[in-house]
């Protein structure tokens, strides 16, 4: 078995990519929690797009959204840290009372985001690529404005969240201890995102609300006529979805970083719809889908801090580290352009929805 190894590895170009794959595989149980950090922000952005869509609503003010979020949640923690005081953190998330505060205006700001949104394009009847496209610019300037005038004064912000640390014996377990360590070394957004994947595809796909929001996004004006209020639906789910992008965009503020930096949601909230599209727009797929991205994230820091060995050692070590840095857009363009009409949106997705006048 190793001598067919190394003769698949000695050809020209294939044996490259082989060892790039074999040393992939031989890393991703210590990557593994890394990759789902990275995802996790992709996904739930990739979920907010997913109901948006499914209810026939565009939705590019995604990386807007979390990006209010994330500033919102971190300059909540800074004000409200002198009024409550300082706390105790408990052993497990590191949890206190700012920063539950803290993580509840963070989504209560996403949710207006998303109700302007929503009413930009559900009511109003925008154009609702423009619309996002509004939302993402102002998000980025006023965010970066107030933070330049909150951070002059050097404040001293909530903390972050801790991860919590999964027993050894979990940890160790054959062949499935690796992936327990994947799902439970997070802090509590992180390990709260398979929670929110299975349920949502369980009630997107087998509840009654679920069919609901199908049939609104496929052919509203017959789910008007056996009852459905499409519009009100609509304001609904797009309002809903604001929530769990802004769990993405306090994940980083609140989880990750413990801080906020000017444009710090860096683009995810864009490849979160690319998830969306690469996973046929489910739940599951646009979990998956991230999870490929962050990887090529993963995949990068792993070859900085341990090169393979051997000649592909060498060769990356010639390749700069801004093209590792790069990955993950990298894979979104690839990714994006195998599928370009093979993805089938929502038949009614994009188009306003305007009541037939009674007579």
């Amino acid at each position: 078995m190793d001598q067919a190894i190394q003769i698949v590895y000695s050809l020209p170009v294939v044996g490259i990519v082989a060892q790039l794959i074999g040393y992939f595989l031989g890393v991703l149980p210590n990557i593994a929690p890394i990759i789902l950090r990275s995802a996790t922000p992709i996904a739930l952005a990739g979920l907010c797009g997913v109901l948006c869509e499914r209810s026939g609503v565009v939705n590019i003010g995604i990386e807007g959204t979390m990006l209010v979020a994330a500033f919102v949640g971190w300059a909540a923690g800074v004000f409200l840290a002198p009024v409550l005081g300082a706390a105790v953190p408990t052993a497990v998330f590191g949890i206190t009372p700012v920063l539950v505060v803290a993580l509840v205006l963070a989504v209560f700001a996403g949710l207006i985001v998303a109700a302007l949104h929503a009413w930009l394009s559900i009511s109003v009847r925008a154009d609702q690529i423009i619309a996002g496209t509004i939302i993402n610019i102002a998000a980025f300037g006023v965010t970066g404005y107030l933070y330049s005038l909150i951070s002059a004064s050097s404040p001293a912000g909530a903390g972050a969240f801790t991860r919590f640390i999964p027993p050894q014996v979990l940890v160790e377990l054959p062949l499935i201890g690796w992936v327990l360590r994947m799902f439970l070394d997070q802090g509590p957004i992180g390990m709260s995102l398979i929670v929110l994947v299975v349920l949502f595809q369980v009630l997107l796909f087998r509840s009654r609300w679920g069919l609901r929001t199908r049939a609104v996004g496929e052919h509203p004006r017959a789910a008007e006529t056996v009852g459905i209020d499409v519009i009100r639906l609509r304001y609904r789910n797009v309002i809903f979805a604001g929530g769990l992008a802004a769990l993405g965009g306090a994940f980083l503020s609140m989880e990750v970083f413990g801080q906020f930096t000017t444009g710090m949601t860096a683009g995810r909230g864009f490849i979160g719809l690319a998830a969306m599209i690469i996973g046929r727009w489910t739940p599951v797929g646009a979990f998956g889908a991230a999870l490929l991205f962050a990887s090529a994230a993963a995949i990068g820091q792993s070859i900085g801090i341990a090169p393979p060995p051997g000649d592909l050692g060498v060769l990356l070590g010639h390749v700069p580290g801004q093209f590792f840095d790069a990955l993950p857009y990298l894979a979104t363009i690839v990714v994006l352009a195998g599928l370009v009409g093979r993805s089938i949106p929502p038949a009614a997705d994009g188009q306003p929805y305007q009541r037939e006048a009674t007579t």
